[in-house]
């Protein structure tokens, strides 16, 4: 059973940044993909930023593209969000999410493992 832990969330003014971290236990070190997900409040859920095993095939949402950066371990078994110049509307609960045995693109890849989600609170 593939259990996913989430740490790094919190709150910070505008221009700000945080760095979330992800470990994933029984994680496949093979062709998996992890990345992150947030929803707001009143929201539905939407994808943030997602990288393939091998850390170089990245993938970003175009609202956090050029401020966020995806990052992987070198044991390929946790990932990390640095979070840049952060703004109000980037306000959400953050999950984790890995997928093992993918081939595909990360970004559109269904997702069937969650960490229990991190808060990031960004004020104006």
């Amino acid at each position: 059973q593939v259990q996913l832990v989430e740490s790094g969330g919190g709150s910070v003014q505008a221009g700000g940044s945080l760095r979330l971290s992800c470990s994933a236990n029984g994680l496949p070190d093979s062709k998996n993909c992890m990345g992150w997900f947030r929803q707001a409040p009143g929201q539905g859920r939407e994808r943030v930023a997602f990288a393939f095993v091998d850390g170089f095939r990245t993938y970003y949402s175009d609202s956090v593209n050029g401020r966020f950066t995806i990052s992987r371990d070198n044991a390929k078994n946790s990932v990390y969000l640095q979070m840049d110049n952060l703004k109000p509307e980037d306000t959400a609960m953050y999950y984790c999410a890995a997928t093992p045995f993918y081939t595909g693109t990360c970004y559109t890849a269904d997702y069937n493992f969650w960490g229990q989600g991190t808060q990031v609170t960004v004020s104006s």
